[in-house]
């Protein structure tokens, strides 16, 4: 694949909340996208291993050779040059404007004038470097600004949001505002009526409002249907927009006891795991918090999966497909667990766990005996440029797969005969996939089939088939080991999937 010419990187920090907040953000000249982080949670003799995370704004300097030019001020530096590099980062500065160490007259917040003047920004990185179009990279209530100006603003003016923004990233964005699990809705309602702290654009109505164009904006706020988290597929390409959805509130409740408790668990502390997601988007679900010390932003998880959504040349999708699961008539639910892990990093990319609020629901067997639709597992993006073992030119991703069973009666769970988190079929795929340049190549092993390490494993013979080699998709299923077959299926296998990914 040819080398693509580098865009212009945006990023749009998330709320700050009242003047004091404002004030305090405006004085980090990168808005928050210079933190880095010291914590991983993984280490041998169960004790946390030191991990020096840089900053997604560095490490994007240093991997991809981004540059950061401020020089006095990013508005001074568009203002004194007439071609800036394509290859650049810029931070959308929206809340100098409300802060009132500038201005005795500080302009109060609002986020469609963020958007406008997001839109702004981005066309005068356009013109003076002669990109395209820009990337958006956007953390919490960032992600609300990024799409009012894709659904709203661009198309009130009558531009098609694709000709402005190639690939759009959240950090733990509330695409479904924020929700509370104490009180019945009274935290809404009390965001919405009065708007403490401006707090309120998390609401429905005031999202209904920066979020529908005017000619579609109906009077009396949202209908009754509306799903803020939708993002019509004609606004802008659903493929292209990324959602990193956290789920640890233990560590944001550290410093936001009231705001963890309230949202509850199945969060990242602020934003709970459904409203973090579009439907239909790209998306990964990684064991961190809103913010802190062990935070999306800050974190290698996070940098990973915004570094190949953005510089991938390879999408791999694995979904479980021909799925049969017993039905015994004992009230028996199934889950499955998921962990996706690249060779080389030091955390992993990908984590749906029962112990972490978000297992994926199987679905329950048809009455006609016929299999489920596919159910998604995990998708991944490859760099065929990362670097690999000299002896193995392939690009290597393992998928652990668990899947747990659940009785109840009467809707509670019954434990006469039940092992708590004890796997009824629990094995990991290792996958490797050729890089772009030679073919999307794949050869899958079960690692219960492996005799050694894995690290060890080398794959040899004929990789396997494309079922469809004219789709220009490389597509194959693997089947599932014996041991399985009792509890998926006889017919249940792993599609994997690989496309062109730029």
């Amino acid at each position: 694949m040819p080398d693509q010419p580098k865009l212009p990187i945006v990023y749009v920090r998330g709320y700050a909340g009242d003047t004091s907040g404002i004030n305090n953000a405006v004085q980090d000249p990168f808005y928050g996208f210079n933190e880095g982080s010291t914590h991983v949670r993984v280490g041998p003799d169960d004790k946390p291993a030191f991990h020096q995370f840089e900053s997604p704004l560095l490490r994007l300097h240093l991997d991809e050779g981004y540059q950061i030019l401020v020089r006095g001020g990013q508005e001074t530096y568009l203002d004194t040059h007439d071609e800036i590099p394509s290859g650049s980062i810029w931070i959308h500065r929206f809340y100098d404007a409300s802060a009132s160490t500038w201005t005795t007259k500080p302009r109060e917040f609002r986020l469609e004038d963020a958007a406008r003047d997001l839109l702004r920004l981005v066309r005068r990185l356009k013109e003076k470097s002669g990109a395209p179009r820009v990337h958006l990279v956007a953390h919490s209530m960032g992600g609300l600004v990024c799409r009012c100006l894709i659904q709203k603003i661009l198309s009130d003016e009558g531009e098609d949001p694709a000709d402005h923004v190639d690939k759009f990233f959240t950090y733990g964005t509330p695409h479904g505002g924020i929700a509370f699990d104490v009180g019945s809705g009274l935290f809404e309602r009390l965001m919405d009526v009065t708007g403490i702290s401006g707090a309120d654009i998390f609401a429905p109505r005031r999202m209904y409002e920066y979020l529908t164009p005017d000619a579609l904006r109906k009077d009396g706020g949202p209908p009754g249907n509306w799903d803020p988290r939708e993002m019509p597929e004609d606004t802008f390409p659903l493929h292209r927009v990324f959602c990193l959805v956290g789920t640890d509130p233990a560590d944001y409740d550290v410093a936001h006891g009231l705001s963890a408790r309230a949202v509850g668990v199945r969060s990242d502390g602020l934003v709970q795991i459904d409203n973090a997601q579009v439907p239909g988007a790209q998306r990964a679900f990684v064991h961190r918090s809103h913010s802190g010390g062990y935070g999306l932003v800050n974190s290698e998880e996070g940098y990973q999966n915004l570094q190949r959504f953005l510089f991938g040349d390879l999408r791999v999708q694995a979904d479980l497909v021909g799925l049969r699961l017993p039905g015994d008539g004992r009230g028996t639910s199934w889950q499955a667990e998921v962990r996706l892990a690249v060779r080389g990093l030091p955390s992993v990319m990908h984590e749906q766990l029962a112990a972490h609020w978000c297992p994926i629901q199987l679905p329950e067997p048809r009455g006609d005996g016929t299999a489920a639709d596919p159910v998604p597992l995990a998708v991944t993006f490859l760099n065929s440029e990362a670097p690999r073992p000299p002896d193995s030119p392939t690009l290597r991703y393992a998928l652990h797969l668990r899947v747990l069973s659940l009785q109840e009666r009467g809707g509670i769970l019954r434990f006469a005969d039940h092992l708590e988190q004890t796997a009824d079929f629990a094995d990991v795929l290792v996958v490797d996939v050729g890089p772009a340049q030679a073919g999307p190549g794949v050869w899958a092993v079960w690692n219960s089939d492996l005799p050694g390490a894995i690290w060890e494993h080398r794959p040899t013979g004929t990789p396997c088939g494309d079922e469809d080699p004219a789709s220009g998709v490389w597509q194959a299923h693997i089947a599932l080991p014996g041991t399985a077959a009792p509890i998926l299926g006889q017919g249940a296998s792993v599609r994997l999937t690989v496309t062109p990914w730029s």
